[in-house]
């Protein structure tokens, strides 16, 4: 759509010649507007115009953003959220269609008859507009320039305070996105949001040994993957005296990014801020901090290694790492062995980067535990120069855990299938791939002692 020519004016009046102004396959989106949080998708709303912009606010304000990224306006006024997909989406994409075949007929077999057609959004081409989403009796309204365009039902059990993310995706220009009259709390519940926030704070470090400490490689814009560890199986590391863990984040490319975290990382004191630029390949050096944490800083049997979107049911882990006898060397985890590297593709690994046929035994990323021995390994290997880096970080510890063999002592491999690679079996250690929504469904669950998976995201 080409950028609006002035503000206010066309509501109601029809759609001006759309096709000839837009290349094919515009004609067949739609936008979407979404509201995301970390209990799943909060509103999906489909409409025939569309926007390019995705802002996110924490969890536990309701704040005002806003994003001048072209010269159309839309307002969407949220008063609540989260609500099944709209009545018209289906009459929407019919129209799509219609209009797909009267492009076809004025650009290919050059018929001029545009046709009639009822078009039940109140978009203008070149024209400004605004869109309200506000909430009624019945449920959810959506409103251009004031005139009402759908409906549809509540979702129950959704708060606003739920929200993260609100996303507007398609291919027109937007100037802002205003969140207003949003529910105003009570000085007394506004105090009770702030002493829970306050619960999710990490206790001071340990005077003494502890058992296990687990690190958590994290991204700096994952603050929403973070709340929801920190809301869940986290929450029973803050509640032990024998196991500590900490976000292990390194620096975005984003100033904003970077001033949120560390404001993130006063707060709730459980980020370890790395201080290098985050990529992919430099992602082991977050797995040498965690080595380096866990032995210089904190006093530790054993070292665990994870992500944000694993989830840890602490009581098994613990309960199994304590069956192996004290001062054993030990690599716990899913482990692979006599993997080859993939020469093609996406995760290609070269020759060069790799020469060997087969990488060492390692266990796999999501989840995986060593003995404290071995974190000092790695930390006095990297102190002297003399540590092997590989891009890719579990295979990084198999090939540092196959050094500490060959010039220490043995280690007892550990190979277990309750560290699930690929999402989640039911009586896992950990379980990988799991959203937000469903590291609450499977801390409830745990709080019902049903350590069992939850399918939908």
């Amino acid at each position: 759509m080409r950028r609006p020519r002035r503000a206010g004016a066309g509501c109601g009046r029809r759609l001006r010649p759309l096709l000839l102004l837009l290349p094919f396959a515009a004609l067949l989106s739609v936008a979407t507007f979404s509201l995301h949080s970390p209990g799943g998708i909060g509103l999906g709303l489909v409409v025939p115009a569309a926007v390019t912009v995705a802002t996110s606010t924490d969890t536990d304000t309701a704040s005002l953003h806003h994003h001048r990224l072209g010269d159309a306006v839309s307002r969407i006024d949220i008063r609540a959220l989260n609500a099944t997909p709209p009545l018209h989406a289906a009459a929407v994409r019919a129209k799509l269609n219609e209009l797909k075949k009267m492009w076809f007929l004025n650009r290919v077999a050059g018929q001029r008859n545009r046709g009639s057609m009822d078009w039940p959004y109140p978009f203008v081409e070149d024209e400004l507009f605004v869109l309200t989403l506000s909430t009624g009796l019945e449920g959810y309204h959506v409103q251009v320039d004031g005139r009402h365009v759908t409906s549809f039902p509540y979702r129950v059990g959704y708060s606003i305070e739920d929200a993260a993310i609100l996303s507007v995706n398609g291919d027109v220009d937007i100037q802002s996105i205003v969140a207003g009259s949003l529910p105003m709390a009570h000085p007394r519940n506004a105090q009770r949001k702030l002493e829970l926030l306050t619960e999710l704070k990490a206790p001071p470090l340990p005077e003494g040994p502890i058992e296990l400490f687990i690190g958590i490689l994290s991204a700096g814009s994952h603050f929403t993957e973070r709340m929801a560890v920190r809301r869940s199986w986290m929450s029973s590391v803050r509640n032990s005296s024998s196991a500590m863990a900490r976000f292990f984040v390194a620096l975005n490319g984003r100033k904003k990014v970077n001033e949120d975290l560390k404001k993130e990382a006063n707060f709730f004191g459980d980020i370890v801020i790395v201080p290098f630029a985050d990529s992919y390949d430099l992602v082991v050096l977050k797995t040498v901090a965690i080595c380096e944490y866990a032995t210089r800083v904190v006093s530790t049997k054993y070292i665990m290694k994870c992500d944000d979107d694993t989830f840890v049911r602490l009581d098994s882990v613990m309960a199994d790492v304590r069956k192996i006898p004290y001062g054993k060397s030990f690599y716990l985890g899913n482990i692979n062995y006599y993997h080859r590297p993939l020469r093609e593709g996406k995760w290609a690994v070269s020759f060069e980067e790799w020469p060997r046929e087969a990488y060492p035994p390692y266990a796999n990323g999501p989840g995986y535990i060593v003995s404290s021995d071995i974190a000092n390994f790695v930390v006095s290997e990297m102190e002297k120069g003399r540590l092997n880096l590989f891009k890719m970080e579990d295979v990084s510890m198999g090939m540092w855990v196959g050094q500490f063999v060959d010039t220490v002592k043995a280690v007892d491999y550990i190979h277990s299938l309750r560290f699930c690679q690929f999402g989640c079996v039911d009586d896992y250690l950990t379980a990988h791939y799991q959203s937000p929504g469903q590291m609450a469904c499977l801390w409830d669950k745990l709080a019902q002692g049903r350590p069992q998976c939850c399918n939908a995201r």
